[in-house]
């Protein structure tokens, strides 16, 4: 396929996303003002911060982080859609008053380190980091832009690998993302956390995170978090997987929000080429930090 004319690509692009402060964001749903406020945001000490790069199991985890601290809907949560539970920082669709919020409050954000709330580096609050495999990441935020309703262009495959690897994409660079915070982590008490290990086991990430922000449930709690945050179950519920939003936000006609779950389908997508040109990326900007990446389930994981 064709790459884009350069100038199409351009305006495509600048309908749906703007540059603040080094970060790309999507235009329809936030303003530099909002995210400038965000800065001066009051923390309180039971506060919890779901932070992950886009398409790196948010959703899934804002479920889970909404279960262990509704104890499995106990507290009758079922019928409050996700977004209202775990609402976002910078992308505040709702118009939530966090002010309002009843401690504990829980919040979802792909903001860099940089631009979070500045009481977060005095070690207040909590923050919970979900990474995914950056090739899975690739394969899913691209079908993610096809649902994108003010895209008003086709982007293909290749232009949209490009895009990726320069961080010229909603969230901006990966790369930048992971490094900002795994190199600043003493500033915040966080939890890291990865998809694919989620997906491995689910219970003993949900007990990680039961450990780290202070909740202790019983067994059938657990089990009811567990079964009620697997891939399945939360597919077919609306109020979970975003589904019950309008299309004003996603255009639901041309895929799914929750797509597959699965971990190493950049395999049925990416070139060979690609898949090197990407590793070889990786090692340069990424070998110096103490993580692994699992690429796929049953393979061994590489630095």
């Amino acid at each position: 396929m064709a790459t884009m004319d350069q100038g199409a690509l351009d305006e495509a692009l600048n309908a749906i996303q703007i540059k603040h402060k080094g970060i790309y964001f999507e235009t329809n749903f936030t303003s530099p003002e909002a995210i400038d406020d965000i800065e001066h945001m009051e923390i309180r000490d039971g506060d919890v911060f779901l932070v992950t790069y886009p398409k790196s199991g948010t959703v899934w985890t804002q479920q889970i982080l909404s279960l262990i601290f509704n104890e499995g809907h106990r507290s009758r949560t079922e019928q409050i859609i996700n977004i209202d539970r775990v609402p976002w920082l910078e992308y505040n669709i709702r118009n939530v008053d966090f002010n309002s919020r009843p401690s504990p409050r829980l919040f979802s954000t792909h903001l860099p380190y940089y631009l979070m709330p500045k009481d977060l580096r005095f070690r207040m609050g909590k923050i919970v980091y979900v990474r995914r495999n950056p090739k899975d990441v690739l394969v899913s935020f691209y079908h993610f832009y096809k649902m994108d309703p003010f895209l008003k262009c086709t982007i293909n495959w290749e232009t949209f690998v490009d895009l990726f690897m320069s961080g010229k994409v909603i969230g901006s660079s990966w790369f930048d993302h992971i490094r900002g915070w795994y190199q600043h982590k003493e500033d915040f008490d966080i939890l890291f956390l990865t998809y694919e290990d989620m997906i491995k086991d689910l219970r003993s990430a949900v007990l990680k995170i039961c450990k780290f922000v202070g909740i202790k449930l019983d067994d059938e709690a657990v089990d009811i978090v567990v079964e009620k945050a697997t891939f399945k179950n939360m597919k077919h519920d609306p109020l979970a997987n975003y589904t019950s939003l309008s299309n004003e936000f996603i255009d639901k006609t041309k895929g799914s929000f929750l797509r597959k779950g699965i971990v190493g389908d950049w395999k049925t997508i990416m070139t060979v080429a690609q898949s090197e040109m990407f590793d070889k990326v990786y090692k340069e900007k990424m070998e110096d930090l103490p993580i692994k990446i699992t690429w796929e389930i049953n393979e061994e994981t590489t630095s």
